[in-house]
């Protein structure tokens, strides 16, 4: 219980705080329009407009997953900077009970990214958003986001043990988004991606999103399976982050100096 609730309030304390932070809400704000403009006119010329829909969600999906990375690495690089970082992880509290609410915390504010994304498409270009399954698109929103979440606190792992998190934040943001297919669909990419693809969370909660928004399919095996992964990466990031700590104090990279 104590637990639980030191994690509810890392999240909220964490939500409030990036949220308002004005590099942050650049990303999630700007972002999703920058992204949104580019499908348009690449969807455009098609004669279906469902792809434009699905583009619309892919392109705030995109935001929530890029702001997820920079904005966690950019968290963790501060704390290394300002000497926070070696205090949270000698706290009485496991450390992934403070990395995770920080993690899922930033990928919440990414709601901001999906709403701006579909209503400045749907002001601007005039794209008719009918969503033909709103209880499921509802639930597999918050699902997606915590996949996202539980990912990017999976991969932040690598954001303690390397004095570079910036950099490495970085580099998983476009090679993630595209393997997933939240805008480019894996049918184009070459044939050994699509394996691969299943792995990820967001693959399966993109996949959710668009079948409840378009209505080609049950997205609740999607949702189901979204979750799923969302429980293994959360497992995976508690190893994981035992390893890196142990290897962060050994070669003495916790502190940024």
């Amino acid at each position: 219980m104590r637990l639980a609730r030191s994690m509810a309030v890392g999240w909220a304390l964490h939500f409030k705080q990036e949220s308002r932070n004005p590099f942050f809400l650049w990303i999630v704000i700007c972002t999703p329009l920058i992204y949104a403009t580019m499908a348009y006119f690449l969807f455009r010329g098609g004669t279906d407009g469902d792809k434009l829909v699905g583009a619309a969600v892919g392109t705030g999906m995109m935001g929530i997953w890029s702001l997820t990375t920079t904005a966690a690495a950019a968290a963790l690089q501060w704390r290394r900077r300002s000497g926070i970082l070696e205090l949270l992880v000698a706290a009485p509290l496991p450390f992934w009970a403070i990395l995770a609410p920080i993690t899922i915390a930033i990928s919440a504010l990414g709601i901001y990214s999906l709403l701006a994304s579909m209503l400045y498409t749907r002001l601007l270009y005039g794209v008719s958003l009918e969503i033909e399954d709103w209880l499921a698109f509802a639930v597999a929103v918050p699902v997606g986001i915590l996949a996202i979440g539980l990912l990017g606190f999976m991969l932040g792992a690598a954001f303690v043990r390397f004095r570079a998190a910036w950099a490495v934040g970085n580099l998983f943001e476009f090679p993630v988004w595209t393997i997933c297919g939240l805008l480019i669909p894996i049918a184009v990419l070459p044939a050994w991606v699509e394996p691969v693809a299943w792995v990820f969370a967001p693959t399966w909660g993109m996949n959710a999103l668009r079948d409840a928004a378009l209505g080609d399919g049950s997205p609740w095996d999607d949702i189901a399976m979204c979750a799923a992964l969302s429980v293994v990466y959360g497992g995976l990031g508690v190893i994981l982050l035992r390893v890196f700590l142990g290897s962060a104090r050994r070669r003495g990279t916790l502190a940024l100096s």
